[in-house]
């Protein structure tokens, strides 16, 4: 016969005989070939102990065939997957407690069936001299019966009730003689859902006292144990009395109708505690919507009150660790709190890293619906006192009290409140006084955002000529030491936090920066962070920023995405201070051209006039940025961490701080940032072309007067000597002006001074009508600040109203602002483009100067 022939009629088989559970019609034909091959390799037939197809079978046989593929299911549906679930259970619980395996009873438990209080099939009292119970008469009938019943209703099969094999989930079925009276038999059905229900209730009890299904269901167990104790002594009670020929089955229906509402309840509890899977606070969930449920029924309801008293102690002794001391004891993973394997030194290295979010997570599933709406308190409870703890300081709350589940909820709310409150107050009071956070956000404010004038003068005069150096030829430690020295030179040095103030070269310039934290979560965020870096190299201004030495706890406030922050605020001030210091140094070099015949052409003029225009436009952009921007949102924050009642608040407000600054000062709004770039690349050639031009004007005689003023080794210079030295130093005059003329007339200086007046004022008028648009769509009027202060006087006005007339005549709508809330694709697509034309045009700031 072949394989798949087998496969069908044993399924068909099956189904036939509406037998359910096991593991298929796999296991029947697995055993079917196995006994096959046996009798073959016996030297039997191959087919001589299966019937022909033609062979028909009486009813009787197709019950008896039943009955016995139902025992061989119960056991493969029953006994092998609760051995498999307690293996799964154990290697689940043992992997997360590695150096805590969980306890297992030995084998011989479960190998022995005869160890259970449940029925055992098969093993009925010996029916060998059973008279039929049809042919005693009605008196005789109802004694047997009653002795019967009270073997059954503890488990054990009498000689005319027999308990049935269990077909998966179902209810435990009796078969009874069916020779017995109507009368009779009519009472029993009535008294048997009783032994159905202590068969359930005893076999989830066998159950759950395992170790793996968790403390919850241990302590439900042993609950649901101590009331079938007490319904045993009942039935000894019954038993005295039989024995005795005082009870009748009516005294017997009279005496266990009481417990049937029990054991009713407690079957309907086993049974939906399984088919849930329930475990920890699943189970108490379920308990306590039973408990709500019977609400009208006063017993029902005080059992089930018992059983989630009982259940709920070991639940709430993890509780209570957790929000008196911070710590979880959950080896069961069952309490609403799940603990995660995350380093913490970690929150300093990586951008993305959520410590703070996820080494603690709530696992709903396993949160009480009576614990439901405090849920957050109880997370934060124990997150604020596990930080505390981490850092050596032993906590002993002083509202400390013992939880036990009520129907009235706010006995234990209240309770939670407390401990939540001494919880944030301690860990708050930790950071601000013990670890001196608003002193550690001064020092960074000082230093990031540029707050420390003095200093930054100093540095940047020391660093000038170390920071033009490609990156790569950067001594580290050289530019240390002069970070050290401009501390110890300015206001600075009083600052108790100024050692952690390092230096960072960043592999990335700015807007590439900008590019790889938009990306963070998106599906660009590989490509991009994948990408080849660009070709050109990078100058130390460039690559130029500060970094601040964190250590826990604080590293949970000034985390590696607040410090990237900083360092993209610290970035964008910087390359407008240094600007701001090249476009000085041309109105300083602007000097010695005065002396020369050029001064008064037209176009020498007007590179002055330009050369203000940039110099107003940086200084008023860094006045916005520092003074309406960054000071007001640092006193609003400042004040807020002194009304903050907890970490979480302190994390909000700082972030709320970091998100303002950086969309005020137009760090997330690609378009502008793109416009902005442009301007500072116009102002950076500029300096540039302006550098080169005075430095050929600059007289070659100064060394040599200086050297005749002074004298020489063989004196003090004669009056020959210094008329002499006059009559050359007009020469020279004379002579380097005409050169610088022709160089002009030559090289066209007059219209390079013209393209970058045309080239400035075309990006400022973007930007300004850039800025007017965003701040109507979206609401940003701090941005008209800057529209305000560089068009003081009006002179933009009426170019901006020509250029707002002609948008309004398209028939297109303007181009959307993508600020914080747009979505990334837009910011990513702007910010590409961005990239994309640094590269073109030679970078920003090293290659151009460069040039």
């Amino acid at each position: 016969m072949s394989e798949f022939r087998i496969h069908h009629d044993v399924s068909e088989l099956l189904g036939l005989l509406r037998v359910r559970g096991g593991e298929g019609a796999e296991v029947y034909i697995d055993l079917l070939q196995k006994s096959i091959y046996t009798n073959m390799a016996a030297g039997g037939s191959s087919d001589s102990s299966i019937p022909s197809c033609t062979s028909k079978i009486s009813l009787q046989e197709l019950e008896e065939l039943r009955t016995q593929l139902g025992t061989v299911t119960d056991s493969a549906s029953t006994q092998q997957p609760l051995e498999l679930t307690r293996e799964m259970l154990r290697d689940k619980h043992n992997k997360k407690n590695a150096g805590q395996p969980v306890p297992v009873f030995p084998s011989w438990v479960y190998e022995r069936p005869t160890l259970t209080d449940d029925f055992l099939i098969g093993t009925a009292l010996s029916t060998d001299t059973t008279v039929p119970i049809g042919t005693l008469p009605l008196a005789s009938q109802e004694s047997m019966i009653v002795e019967d019943l009270l073997y059954v209703l503890i488990g054990v099969d009498g000689r005319y009730i027999t308990a049935q094999p269990l077909v998966g989930s179902q209810n435990r079925a009796f078969s009874v003689d069916p020779n017995l009276d109507l009368s009779i038999k009519e009472l029993v059905t009535r008294i048997l859902p009783v032994a159905a229900g202590y068969s359930a209730v005893t076999r989830f009890i066998e159950e759950k006292f395992s170790f793996e299904y968790g403390q919850v269901n241990h302590a439900l167990a042993a609950a649901m144990r101590t009331l079938i104790k007490e319904y045993m002594i009942l039935i000894t009670q019954l038993e005295h009395l039989q024995r005795q020929g005082l009870l009748s089955l009516q005294k017997l229906w009279f005496y266990i109708q009481p417990t049937m509402r029990t054991l009713e309840i407690l079957s309907s509890l086993a049974t939906s505690v399984d088919k849930g899977e329930c475990m920890g606070g699943s189970t108490l969930n379920l308990l306590h919507d039973k408990t709500s449920s019977y609400t009208g029924d006063s017993q029902a309801q005080e059992l089930c009150l018992y059983l989630t008293k009982a259940a709920s102690v070991p639940y709430f002794e993890i509780l209570e660790k957790w929000i008196y001391r911070g710590i979880i004891n959950d080896p069961y993973s069952e309490f609403m709190v799940e603990e995660h394997e995350l380093q913490k030194e970690k929150i300093q290295e990586d951008y993305n890293d959520k410590y703070w979010d996820q080494r603690y997570t709530v696992v709903q599933q396993q949160i009480p619906s009576f614990l439901q709406k405090m849920a957050d308190k109880i997370l934060s409870t124990g997150k604020y006192l596990n930080v505390v703890r981490e850092c050596g300081r032993d906590i002993t709350c002083p509202v400390a009290k013992e939880i036990i589940y009520t129907s009235k909820e706010r006995a234990y709310v209240e309770q939670i409140e407390k401990a939540y409150n001494y919880a944030s107050k301690v860990l708050l009071d930790f950071l601000m006084e013990e670890k001196e956070l608003v002193a550690h956000l001064r020092s960074i404010k000082h230093y990031f955002l540029m707050d420390q004038g003095d200093f930054f003068v100093h540095f940047m005069d020391l660093t000038e000529e170390e920071l033009k150096k490609p990156v790569d030829e950067i001594i580290t430690t050289r530019l240390e030491a002069l970070l050290e020295l401009a501390l110890q030179m300015s206001t600075a040095n009083t600052d108790p936090f100024k050692d952690n103030l390092k230096i960072d070269l960043m592999p990335h310039d700015l807007i590439t920066q900008l590019l790889r934290v938009l990306a963070i979560e998106t599906k660009q965020e590989k490509a991009i962070i994948g990408a080849d870096p660009t070709e050109l190299p990078l100058s130390g201004l460039e690559a130029f920023s500060f970094d601040y030495i964190v250590k826990w706890p604080l590293s949970l406030i000034i985390n590696r995405k607040a410090l990237t922050r900083y360092q993209m605020l610290f970035r964008h001030m910087f390359y407008c201070k240094h600007v701001e210091r090249q476009l000085c140094n041309v109105w300083i070099s602007n000097k010695t051209a005065k002396q020369s015949s050029l001064y008064s052409a037209k176009w020498f003029a007007g590179a002055f006039i330009l050369r203000q225009r940039m110099l107003n436009f940086v200084q008023n952009i860094q006045y916005y940025m520092t003074l309406e921007v960054m000071e007001p949102a640092w006193h609003i924050l400042e004040q807020n961490l002194k009304l903050a009642s907890n970490i979480d608040d302190v994390l909000r407000h700082h972030t709320s701080f970091l998100d303002k600054c950086l969309k005020d000062c137009m760090l997330t709004n690609t378009e502008l940032m793109k416009i902005f770039t442009k301007l500072m690349s116009v102002c950076v050639m500029f300096t540039n072309c302006m550098q080169r031009f005075t430095q050929s004007m600059k007289l070659d005689s100064e060394m040599d007067r200086l050297t005749l003023e002074d004298g020489t080794m063989l004196g003090p210079p004669t009056e020959e000597e210094r008329a002499e030295e006059t009559a050359k130093k007009k020469l020279t005059n004379k002579l380097l002006a005409e050169h610088a003329d022709n160089l002009h007339l030559t090289s066209g200086f007059e219209a390079t001074i013209s393209k970058f007046d045309s080239n400035f004022s075309t990006h400022l008028l973007d930007l300004l009508d850039r800025l007017s648009v965003c701040s109507t769509n979206d609401g940003e009027h701090s941005m008209l600040n800057i529209v305000y202060r560089l068009d003081f006087n009006g002179f933009y006005t009426e170019r901006l109203e020509h250029m707002s007339a002609e948008r309004s005549q398209r028939a297109a709508p303007p181009p959307a602002c993508t600020a914080a809330p747009a979505p990334r694709r837009q910011c990513l697509q702007g910010a590409s483009e961005l990239e994309t034309e640094r590269r073109e045009t030679g970078g920003t700031l090293g290659p151009l100067e460069r040039m």
